[in-house]
């Protein structure tokens, strides 16, 4: 993204601002990064892009609490899952555990619209 460094953000694409964001947010070397839904006003041609800036984040050691609906890169990226609905925690544990044998009916419903056998 060096390239782009001149450039104002309204020349920006969606996961180019994102990006810069995120990588903004690492100069001040937080404890945690938090990101809530980082690919919801993406373009879906764009959302890979911003998923794998963050694998390669989550691979470094970068604490994160990260907020999404994208299930399969949860389950792909998160030591921990927290299930929630309505502002309450359902269901918390390790992410092969909710997501491969979930004990609350309500996480295994909301899976299973998702096409995850919980």
């Amino acid at each position: 993204m060096l390239h782009k460094k001149d450039h104002y953000p309204h020349s920006l694409s969606g996961g180019q601002k994102q990006r810069i964001g995120i990588a903004r947010a690492l100069a001040m070397s937080p404890a945690v990064l938090l990101l809530d839904e980082p690919t919801s006003a993406l373009d879906p041609e764009k959302v890979g892009e911003v998923l794998e800036l963050i694998q390669t984040i989550a691979a470094a050691g970068q604490t994160m609490i990260i907020v999404t609906h994208e299930m399969a890169f949860a389950r792909q990226v998160a030591s921990r899952v927290i299930f929630m609905e309505n502002g309450e925690i359902v269901e918390q544990g390790p992410a092969e555990q909710i997501f491969g044998a979930a004990q609350q009916g309500r996480t295994r419903a909301f899976l299973a619209q998702l096409h995850y056998h919980a």
